[in-house]
């Protein structure tokens, strides 16, 4: 047992013993160490103004990717590196290539949300050599600018890649290998607890210490990515006792590729996940692409989105249609059960006191089957789902429908097969005559309600025509949606 959260800011070892267990990155790196060049914007997690990059060790290498200051929680830095604006520039005041490209091609204006902006783009040229404009615009899907625009921003990333020096004057490649040996110096099997008055801060030392923990403390929080728990706090004005962080725990960290399917700890965080789902499962894997920005992608996993139950929540309708299972574990050992069964009611989950998710089973869909997900927004790169359908098919050999999952959120108070519907389609021909007769049956399935976010009128719509949108697809067919009446 240890009392002390010790990480490395820019070059400076950091140890904290007296820590609230909601205190953000971005107040520590404002009001403590007046690093200003980190921005406070939306507080949610939406600009990316306070943008930094946090490096791990993972499988012995040292990892960075750009995270939202605002809503990741110091408790959870343990080992890490952080690195802000302030420690790309020289000391004699000569600005990094990245730094330099944005002056260069005028890629900053009032100058609020620069740091983001050059925090992502460094994160990138980092770890990738020469992007190409679509790897550009995705690693800054999380800053927003409302001066330049983005396309000097774009041109900048680009000049910095065509003209890349030598990596040797940069301080993250000539301080590696130290960083390297101080994180592992940092690493314990330890449990770390911070408690003062009511505050309790747990960063348990494994999955065994996890469970432990949770038997104690059972209404405890736990807080993987805090892309949803970070709002609580800096939205709701939230107290949270007791939190326990659980980001680095390498045994929740592991993606395994089996012969039928993809089991994914709980820690895994969707940036970690997305090659090996975009290999077996492409269309999800255009989902991942959509669920916020690259920092909230480094930041969230998927365990987290399953476990707090939301009813938008993106991961489980997909999962869910694919026969996904979750694996739950506590003091007394391990269950699995089939993930649409976990979700209860609106925030109900079936989890005993002291369980958590330790991963999920995802089966591949067969090479014949047909699978598809389909996330509606207001803006197509906004986080704030209102309908999300998933659509699992299979075929017999004369064309009738063999089987069929289909699984819907924001259209109930959890995520919620269309039960009425598939059985309306099973045995079936898949044709335009049976998809559209059978449209009806929504009704029956979902009654959604209506919120800020899309009314149910709308939601009730949507629904039917991803259905239409989907056979058409199957045919290959998308452009043909022209022919159909999707009018209620």
């Amino acid at each position: 047992m240890n009392d002390s959260i010790r990480f490395i800011l820019n070059g400076e070892d950091i140890s904290l013993s007296n820590l609230r267990p909601t205190e953000t990155l971005l107040d520590f790196l404002r009001l403590k160490r007046r690093l200003t060049g980190t921005k406070e914007g939306c507080a949610e997690g939406d600009c990316g103004a306070c943008t930094v990059l946090v490096g791990r060790l993972i499988d012995g290498g040292l990892h960075y990717e750009s995270v939202n200051a605002c809503i990741r929680f110091v408790g959870s830095l343990h080992a890490t590196h952080v690195v802000t604006v302030e420690h790309l520039a020289a000391q004699n005041g000569t600005l990094h290539p990245v730094q330099q490209a944005m002056v260069d091609c005028h890629g900053s204006q009032c100058g609020f949300c620069t740091p983001g902006f050059v925090m992502s783009l460094y994160g990138l040229w980092l770890t990738t050599e020469k992007p190409g404009r679509a790897q550009i615009e995705k690693s800054l899907q999380g800053n927003l600018c409302r001066c330049t625009g983005y396309e000097p921003i774009v041109k900048a990333a680009e000049q910095v890649s065509e003209k890349r020096p030598s990596a040797l004057f940069d301080p993250l490649e000539k301080t590696r290998a130290d960083i390297i040996a101080r994180l592992w110096a940092m690493q314990s099997a330890d449990t770390i607890t911070i408690a003062e008055g009511e505050d309790r801060l747990i960063v348990p030392g494994s999955v065994a210490a996890l469970a432990q923990v949770l038997a104690d403390e059972p209404k405890a929080t736990v807080v993987a990515g805090s892309t949803d728990v970070g709002l609580w706090v800096t939205k709701q004005m939230r107290s949270l006792n007791s939190v326990v962080f659980i980001n680095h725990l390498s045994d929740l960290q592991k993606i395994t590729v089996e012969d039928t399917g993809l089991t994914i700890g709980a820690g895994v965080t969707y940036s970690r996940a997305f090659t090996a789902i975009a290999e077996k499962i492409p269309a999800l894997a255009g989902l991942i692409n959509r669920i916020g920005g690259e920092q909230v992608r480094n930041m969230g996993t998927i365990g987290g989105n399953i476990a707090n139950g939301s009813p938008i929540g993106d991961s489980p309708p997909p999962l869910i249609a694919l026969g996904a299972t979750v694996k739950l574990r506590s003091v007394a050992g391990t269950r699995s059960l089939p993930l649409e069964d976990f979700f209860i009611d609106y925030g109900k989950q079936d989890r005993n006191p002291g369980e958590f998710v330790e991963s999920v089973f995802v089966p591949y869909p067969a090479a014949s089957a047909h699978f598809a997900v389909y996330k509606i927004t207001k803006r197509r790169d906004e986080d704030i789902t209102a309908v999300l359908g998933a659509f699992h098919l299979t075929l017999d050999d004369a064309g009738n429908v063999a089987d069929i999952r289909i699984a819907f959120g924001g259209m109930a108070g959890t995520p919620k097969r269309a039960r009425t519907v598939e059985a309306e389609l099973i045995g079936k021909p898949w044709t335009e005559a049976t998809v559209t007769a059978v449209r009806a049956a929504f009704d029956a399935d979902y009654k959604p309600l209506t919120d800020w976010r899309a009314t149910a009128e709308y939601r009730q719509l949507t629904a039917k025509n991803l259905l239409i949108r989907f056979y058409l697809e199957t045919l290959g067919a998308s452009q043909e949606l022209k022919r159909f009446e999707v009018l209620a």
